[in-house]
């Protein structure tokens, strides 16, 4: 391949990792919810750097950097999954999530029930949400 045909694949590259990277971060903002944040925290944010990482590696061509460059994203890898699982079992374990945007709660029966036991909590911080108030623990 020539070097303008990398270049701009290179290019390419960049700017949809910055695109999702950016997306990533709208997302931290304007989700509701901790177990939405860490979807926008982990999903997009990977793929972003690893287009950016990506791009670097076609730009540099240089097996010191490349070395470097894949280190880096198995890294990332490695660690982004296991950072939001934990972030997402300590929001569930504590209570900070809503309730009424889960789909399933596959934990409600590992935790015992503890985790609709500090339902209250969560509403009292997070405010009450479509579905509370009708039946829900906190009352006022």
């Amino acid at each position: 391949m020539t070097s303008a045909v990398l270049d701009g694949l290179a290019a390419v590259c960049l700017v949809l990792g910055g695109v999702l990277s950016l997306l990533a971060g709208i997302g931290l903002v304007r989700f509701p919810d901790v177990l939405s944040r860490m979807h926008a925290a982990a999903k997009p944010q990977i793929l972003g750097s690893l287009l950016i990482l990506l791009a670097l590696a076609v730009s540099l061509r240089r097996v010191g950097e490349l070395a470097t460059l894949l280190l880096i994203g198995a890294f990332q890898l490695a660690t982004a999954p296991l950072t939001a699982q934990m972030i997402g079992r300590a929001a569930y374990r504590t209570g900070r999530l809503r309730r009424d945007l889960l789909v399933v709660d596959e934990l409600a029966d590992r935790e015992g029930g503890r985790a609709g036991q500090e339902d209250g909590l969560a509403e009292r911080e997070l405010g009450p949400g479509p579905a509370r108030g009708q039946g829900g623990t906190a009352g006022g």
